[in-house]
């Protein structure tokens, strides 16, 4: 009976819950090359028709032009263009190259361009980075049935008493944005505050005639986000239709976006000729300015 007894007594022992002490563990945090994204409360958002001004001025190089020729047709000094654009050799310009006209205020003026149109910017963001600048972001939306191109807008940071602190003129990674596609403009400031808040003005977005401008379209793409969200290996193809004229040139521009739908990080490949009904395979990767990525959304130009 004792020995029985005994017996029970360790089996209850057995059973019973063990009583654990607390862990003290202390998480360290994943060092990236940038930080999480900052708050930018009282965005702004200044939405206006263009109109002539000082500001840059994006023109596509066509067949036949010089230098001299096109400082002479916006009436700027060829010192003054090749300022602008110091990474452009005046003997190696290609056909659908851009170029950026510092001050075309008094040539787009006298000339007969499209009306400029304005178009919505549905989001604006700023992501800090490890060197204590600010990458930012507009994301531009082109709603109407052909092409937008020479978009630019103004971006200024503002301090907490609306002064401002910086401002640069934003471009988007293509020449243009496909109808009923987006594209952010973006700028680097470098040593600013991540605290600072952003306005945002529309200065150019033209309606293109589609004729600098091919079908090109994708197929097969492909976005493998790592495993910390933080970059994406991307990769496809580029088709041109049998009915096209051959290109000489295509890029293809990736947009990563977080859970929010906010723009994260952006690159562009630039690839080269597609023969008429051929293709072309890419395989790049973007990385995150901000947070986690959690989709990647691809546009694609081509031009003759």
């Amino acid at each position: 009976m004792r020995k029985s007894f005994l017996l029970c007594a360790l089996l209850l022992s057995a059973c019973a819950p063990e009583t654990k002490q607390p862990l003290d563990v202390s998480l360290q945090p994943y060092l990236t090359s940038t930080s999480a994204p900052s708050s930018t409360p009282n965005i702004i958002v200044v939405i206006e028709t263009p109109v002539p001004t000082n500001t840059p001025f994006i023109y596509i190089v066509e067949a036949g032009d010089t230098l001299s020729e096109i400082a002479e047709k916006f009436k700027i000094s060829q010192d003054k263009l090749r300022a602008a654009n110091p990474d452009v050799s005046p003997n190696s310009m290609s056909i659908g190259m851009t170029l950026i006209i510092p001050d075309p205020s008094s040539a787009i003026a006298s000339a007969s361009t499209p009306t400029p149109v304005p178009v919505p910017i549905t989001q604006t963001v700023c992501h800090p980075s490890a060197d204590n600048g600010l990458w930012c972001f507009a994301l531009i939306q082109n709603n109407s049935a052909k092409p937008l191109e020479n978009i630019s807008a103004q971006i200024t940071l503002l301090d907490e008493n609306n002064n401002a602190i910086a401002s640069q003129t934003a471009f988007t990674p293509l020449d243009m944005i496909p109808s009923s596609s987006s594209l952010p403009v973006y700028v680097f400031f470098p040593d600013t505050s991540a605290n600072a808040n952003m306005q945002v003005q529309l200065l150019s977005a033209i309606q293109s005639d589609n004729s600098r401008y091919l079908p090109a379209t994708l197929n097969n793409t492909v976005a493998q986000i790592d495993w910390s969200g933080k970059s994406a290996q991307l990769s496809g193809q580029i088709l041109l239709p049998a009915e096209s004229q051959a290109a000489t040139r295509v890029w293809v521009a990736a947009v990563a976006y977080d859970r929010h739908g906010q723009v994260v990080g952006i690159k562009r490949w630039e690839g080269g000729a597609i023969q008429t009904g051929g293709s072309i395979a890419f395989s790049f990767s973007v990385a995150s300015l901000g947070g986690v990525i959690e989709a990647v959304e691809f546009v694609v130009q081509a031009n003759p």
